[in-house]
């Protein structure tokens, strides 16, 4: 049976075109109804998959404050003063993790624009130095990671980087290019039937299981367990 469906896209794709707090408002048990409870069911369902991934990481599914990114945008520091997101996203994040930037795996769910992502998005000051430490040190265990044909298959590395080698690294160092990211993330990306079949469930799965070694591998960098 499948967690989604296409009221959770329709509904995504009004309120793209709706994003103010009084639609919301009158859609607010539609919302709750297409989009938070089926991806509430989705986290409860995918605890035992994530299991026998790792222990390490949690499917929480409280609907604040856990594996459910809250609908209200931040926009105390944008200029786009829209309330809400137009996506629905989901965290299985580290057990050792405080917020969006701890290692785990993702499920973004947009009209034309889910996809599956697992890493560590713009890990803070001393995390991101640890990972940068960590390729350097075990430049092999990077380039297994990243490099095996199964991953590179379905998933691309993405995220922000500088424009020039971070300090006290080697600017002549063969992994000078990764060395620049500021986000160790990658992505792939899910169509929207994909999303909507019966198994998706089990097809996620698969994909946190093919991503695995990479999440380990940053986990081991900033010494935390998988």
């Amino acid at each position: 049976m499948a967690h989604f469906s296409p009221d959770t896209f329709s509904f995504l794709a009004d309120l793209s075109e709706n994003n103010h707090r009084e639609w919301f408002a009158a859609n607010k048990a539609r919302y709750h109804a297409v989009v938070r409870d089926p991806a509430i069911q989705f986290i409860l369902d995918f605890g035992a998959h994530l299991r026998s991934i790792s222990p390490c990481f949690r499917a929480d599914p409280r609907s604040n404050g856990g594996s459910l990114f809250w609908i209200h945008r931040d926009v105390r520091f944008s200029r786009d003063k829209s309330p809400f997101k137009t996506h629905t996203g989901i965290q299985f994040r580290h057990d050792a993790g405080k917020d969006a930037h701890a290692p785990g795996f993702y499920l973004h769910v947009a009209p034309g624009g889910s996809f599956a992502g697992l890493g560590s998005w713009r890990p803070g000051g001393p995390a991101l130095r640890k990972i940068r430490e960590g390729l350097v040190e075990d430049p092999e265990g990077w380039r297994q990671a990243v490099n095996n044909r199964e991953f590179r298959s379905r998933f691309e590395l993405s995220g922000d980087t500088l424009k020039r080698p971070p300090r006290g690294f080697d600017p002549g160092h063969p992994l000078v290019e990764d060395l620049k990211r500021k986000d160790f993330v990658a992505l792939c990306p899910l169509s929207d039937q994909a999303v909507l079949a019966p198994d998706f469930l089990e097809d996620f799965a698969d994909l946190c299981r093919v991503g695995a070694p990479f999440v380990f591998f940053l986990c081991k960098t900033l010494e935390v367990p998988f």
